[in-house]
């Protein structure tokens, strides 16, 4: 599978993650969002960030459940839980979440 973006094929594995996480933008987050059906605020513009962030600068660390619902606690200065970021990313929030950010699959089984 692939996207076209701005003239760009961006090229995605059998799972819908990308190839070449260097092909990532907010458009392409965009366009996958918009494949599965999520309408993104600024709650899941957080969470992709962070999740890219963890990523590339911390050595291609990929957070789990609870360490999201941490993290996303912490910025939003409120006590969220599991069912708050599911209802983001219903499909899992670290994969769902991670192949809208454009990273890896991550090959991790639940969240806590």
């Amino acid at each position: 599978m692939a996207y076209e973006i701005d003239g760009k094929t961006v090229e995605t594995d059998k799972n819908g993650y990308l190839v070449n996480v260097e092909d990532w933008s907010e458009a392409v987050a965009e366009l996958i969002a918009s494949d599965e059906g999520i309408d993104l605020s600024q709650e899941h513009w957080d969470l992709i960030n962070f999740l890219r962030d963890e990523f590339v600068n911390k050595g291609g660390n990929q957070p789990n459940t609870r360490n999201i619902v941490k993290a996303m606690s912490a910025k939003w200065d409120r006590k969220i839980g599991q069912k708050d970021i599911y209802e983001l990313f219903p499909k899992d929030p670290s994969k769902q979440g991670g192949r809208i950010a454009g990273l890896p699959e991550s090959r991790r089984k639940g969240g806590y």
